[in-house]
């Protein structure tokens, strides 16, 4: 096996990514401390042809150099909004017609790979806080909780790990619906 070069990629330019047709997936990012877990969440947002990132609460917005040296990058081709409140952007995002769902570990939280999505349905995905999760005050907003099954002895999952789990699954099933 050889690996491919850069060209065989078929990379996108800035301004192709930006006129490309979007996901209809919303990432929230609420209370996030890390600056590397947020330039991760881009990144992989970029991947995935999201639509937009909305920071939230007190996570770090761009530009930064250590949001940057994980997001290569993506903060200039992802959409972003900063909001004081996760509250304010869920509202602004049920006005507009969206689902919003808690990553979050509750009872009759919906398994990942059960969750049904259209690739017609808008949907905001909020990750949480990485010692606190979601706030109790943002789970009684969402429409749901979806949870990522887990086998160890460990309970949870490095928040740019799990946004690039939860995104691979809702895209892969958003994008066989097309």
């Amino acid at each position: 096996m050889l690996k491919k070069s850069m060209d065989e990629l078929g990379r996108l330019s800035k301004e192709e990514f930006k006129s490309i047709k979007k996901l209809p997936i919303t990432v929230i990012l609420e209370d996030i401390r890390s600056m590397h877990n947020v330039g991760s969440v881009f990144r992989t947002a970029d991947a995935f042809l999201v639509e937009q990132i909305l920071l939230c609460g007190y996570t770090p917005n761009p530009p930064h150099r250590d949001i940057h040296k994980t997001a290569l990058g993506a903060t200039e081709t992802v959409e972003w909004k900063a909001y004081e409140t996760t509250a304010t952007a869920i509202n602004a995002l049920k006005k507009d017609g969206y689902h919003i769902y808690a990553i979050e570990q509750v009872h009759n939280s919906i398994e990942l790979q059960t969750f049904e999505i259209s690739n017609q349905d808008k949907v905001a995905i909020i990750f949480g806080n990485e010692a606190d999760g979601v706030n109790e005050e943002t789970i009684g907003m969402a429409d749901g909780c979806i949870e990522i099954p887990q086998a160890g002895s460990k309970h949870s999952f490095n928040i740019s790990v799990a946004a690039g789990i939860v995104l691979w699954e809702i895209s892969k099933k958003m994008n066989q619906k097309s």
